[in-house]
């Protein structure tokens, strides 16, 4: 039986080969959706309608995943992802493109059976840490995805990128079968409901939960928003492309990979998860709300660094928040539901961004954004510090 450093090393490959999957369709996402003639409004479905399907499959996978365990959610969502890459690659109309964001989204939602795997071979105290590792998978993903997506792109045109992202997500599913084992033990396994929105309300109506799930809810749209604006901004402004897009989500990714792979491990025992989900959403406020007034590439460069870093420090924050106050047999429901009201910020956010990009301009998107994720700075100013122990994860 592997260790735990060991089952942590494949969920982290698991993640990260799955989000450099993702990343790869980052930068030539806007640019595919034009050629069908989409615009603002129809990028923004095109994420929405991801995070949509994602927003329903973590509701599912995540309760799914303590009634049959975490093994066999993570090894059927990577073979999904194999159909979905290979349609967004040979898309030939906006209705397919669409479709095959649906089918990728859906297997997206494996992000908290992923999680939960995390809780189950960790102590509380170490929980954050645990998933500051799939942070760094995040992080990474988002370095080499983007790139190699960006020259894919500009060379190959989308079909690259697609069979690229379909090719290592088969990959993913042959390492998963043959080294993760399953974590979850019979004895905490539970058979309920597979859609917990009865749990939704059950979080909300929890005094102690309350602030954490606004700030799941709020931070997510307001971030979803922006990476709608961002793109059409710097095509608009810089004259970009999909390779100068590439190179913005690396430097995030770069970013993101430091911080939560080697930096947030100290920041947290320094300052305690509470503090860093603080900062981090007032810090991604501040810096959504410069980009309109951005002029040089240069000066670009150094807010998305900016942007990266606080967003690297609240992501690990909050989902080690809300993993600690769940109890062994709830650990994927719990987490699925932070995680579909992310999906579901995620879902809204595209389309009104897209909606007032396009009726009132880029300034009025950036800022709008900027202040629902101050709103959820201050709820969370409300979160209590969460109470973590130092016994063993059963």
């Amino acid at each position: 039986m592997p260790t735990t450093r060991g089952r942590l090393a494949v969920i982290f490959l698991t993640v990260l080969i799955d989000l450099i999957g993702f990343g790869i369709v980052i930068p030539i996402l806007p640019y595919y959706a034009q050629q069908f003639g989409a615009k603002g409004l129809g990028f923004g479905l095109l994420l929405g309608a991801f995070s949509g399907m994602q927003f329903l499959a973590t509701a599912l996978l995540g309760r799914w995943s303590d009634r049959v365990g975490r093994r066999p959610i993570i090894l059927a969502t990577t073979l999904i992802n194999v159909a979905g890459y290979l349609l967004f690659a040979y898309a030939g109309s906006y209705g397919m493109l669409l479709i095959a964001r649906l089918i990728s989204g859906f297997a997206g939602g494996n992000i908290s059976a992923a999680q939960a795997y995390v809780a189950d071979v960790t102590t509380s105290a170490e929980r954050s840490k645990g998933m500051g590792l799939i942070g760094a998978a995040f992080g990474i993903g988002f370095t080499v995805g983007p790139a190699v997506g960006g020259l894919a792109g500009h060379y190959w045109g989308h079909v690259g990128p697609g069979l690229v992202a379909s090719g290592l997500s088969a990959v993913n599913f042959v390492l998963a079968y043959r080294i993760l084992p399953e974590s979850l033990k019979q004895e905490h396994r539970t058979v309920s409901e597979l859609w917990p929105f009865g749990h939704m309300a059950q979080a909300f109506a929890n005094l102690r939960l309350r602030p954490l799930m606004v700030v799941w809810a709020l931070a997510p749209f307001a971030f979803a928003g922006y990476t709608v604006a961002l793109p059409l901004f710097v095509v608009a402004v810089f004259g970009w492309h999909e390779r100068d897009l590439g190179l913005l989500f690396t430097v995030i990714g770069i970013t993101a990979a430091v911080v939560q792979g080697w930096l947030f491990g100290r920041l947290v025992r320094v300052a305690g998860d509470r503090a860093l989900l603080i900062a981090g959403t007032f810090g991604m406020a501040v810096a959504i709300a410069a980009v309109p007034f951005l002029s040089t590439t240069a000066v670009m460069y150094g807010w998305t660094v900016v942007l990266a870093f606080a967003n690297s420090v609240f992501a690990p924050a909050a989902t080690g928040m809300v993993s600690v106050l769940a109890g062994p047999a709830q650990q994927g429901t719990v987490l699925g539901v932070a995680q579909s009201l992310g999906a579901l910020g995620r879902l809204l956010g595209p389309e009104a961004a897209g909606t007032v990009y396009d009726g009132a301009g880029a300034k009025a998107a950036f800022l709008a954004a900027a202040a629902i994720m101050a709103l959820g700075g201050l709820a969370a100013l409300g979160v209590q510090r969460p109470v973590t122990g130092a016994s063993k994860a059963d």
